[in-house]
């Protein structure tokens, strides 16, 4: 029950809403107060006529109808209406020296004594409480406008709670400063300033890694056209191949870059996996790729990916595979639904999730490798599972 209270809005509703019920329980208890205290008082008058008239009939031998008048009493004297009365008290078990009860909407006095018997109609009525009705009815108001006022002031929470959900998932162009002078309006100040300075320090980031890129492409172009004048083909082609991997690697920064910073748009286009696969030895950039890869297609399957960024993915698992394997082999299946790169070797120290942070180091140094195959794997929406099998390790792409 107290789990659907754990909302600060909830909170605030619940108080106003215990005020509220409070305030009503106050005002209908004053208002039977009121009336208990009424009857009270008006049951010691009727008593209290009941003895005047006794007493002055014993003096005067007559009823004082002027007294009863100005008590707002008066006789009832029609006398089809006082047998009506009469056989009403009598079905009542109350036709007795003394009785009150209601008729007809009407309050009336039975005296029956030894000298006279008389029906009498009390024709005062309680006071309408339209004070107190007033009073409760504007504290009811203020009330109802407070609880407007309160839930009014925490929409800026509502604002700042979304920005801070968009600016979660890359969003970095929000502003949530606020003019208010009160603690919601100080948290997205600070909110706003923190955001100013992270925008900062990732602009600055890139401008420093798209410098260094840039600055890097001018010795690799050079070192290119220097191999050009060797006068050794096989040298020539070496040196070729080690710049092109240079600046392929390059290349692969800047996508990292535009991934980790959640500044890349996928282009998506179905492929087949072996396709896929086979792009991704492919940027191994080794010599006879076949004597390290074996691809086995058992179910090939079209999936939906960006060509670049997913065998980019291949490749880092490939490459992770054929270095950390005692044979320096490795088979990839595909079957189906899923892909599974199978090499021998030990199995992890630590759980997979453990080798997804950026710079992680352990005896077998995986580095930034799995967090770069994560980080594009997210944005794709698949997922990387990990399990060890007869001295086999084997990751699953899903």
């Amino acid at each position: 029950m107290f789990k659907r209270f754990t909302s600060l809005r909830s909170k605030i509703k619940l108080v106003f809403s215990i005020t509220l019920l409070l305030l009503a329980i106050l005002f209908i208890g004053s208002i039977k107060y009121d009336h208990a205290k009424y009857d009270e008082l008006n049951e010691a008058r009727e008593r209290a006529i009941a003895h005047y008239l006794y007493s002055y009939y014993l003096k005067t031998g007559k009823i004082d109808e002027a007294y009863l008048e100005s008590q707002n009493f008066s006789l009832i004297k029609d006398k089809a209406k006082v047998v009506q009365i009469e056989r009403y008290f009598k079905e009542k078990g109350k036709y007795k020296k003394y009785a009150v009860d209601t008729f007809r909407l009407q309050r009336v006095i039975l005296i029956n004594n030894d000298r006279f018997k008389l029906f009498l109609k009390n024709k005062n009525k309680p006071k309408y409480p339209l004070k107190r009705i007033i009073v409760f009815t504007i504290v009811f108001i203020l009330i109802i406008l407070l609880y407007i006022w309160v839930i009014r002031s925490l929409r800026p929470l509502s604002e700042l709670k979304e920005k801070i959900k968009s600016f979660s998932e890359g969003n970095l162009n929000i502003e949530c400063k606020s003019e208010n002078h009160d603690e919601i309006a100080e948290v997205a100040n600070e909110f706003d300033h923190a955001v100013t300075m992270i925008r900062e320090l990732l602009q600055s980031r890139q401008l420093f890694l798209r410098a260094i890129m840039h600055e890097l492409k001018t010795p690799i172009a050079k070192g290119r056209l220097m191999s050009e004048m060797l006068p050794d083909e096989k040298s020539k082609q070496r040196m070729h191949s080690i710049f092109e991997r240079l600046n392929l690697l390059i290349d692969e920064f800047a996508k990292i870059e535009k991934i980790t910073s959640k500044n890349f748009n996928l282009n998506l286009k179905p492929y087949k996996m072996s396709d896929l696969v086979e792009g991704s030895i492919d940027l191994l950039m080794v010599e006879h790729p076949a004597r390290l890869v074996t691809v086995e297609r058992l179910h090939d399957y079209i999936v939906k990916a960006d060509f670049e960024l997913f065998t980019l993915v291949l490749k880092n698992l490939l490459d992770n595979a054929i270095k950390y394997s005692t044979d320096k082999h490795v088979t990839v299946r595909i079957d189906t639904d899923h892909i599974d790169i199978i090499n021998s070797g030990e199995a992890l120290s630590e759980p997979l999730e453990a080798y997804f942070k950026p710079f992680h180091t352990s005896k077998g140094g995986l580095g930034l490798g799995l967090y770069i195959v994560k980080s594009i794997l997210d944005i794709h929406h698949m997922t990387l599972a990990y399990r060890y099998e007869e001295k086999k390790n084997i990751f699953t792409i899903r």
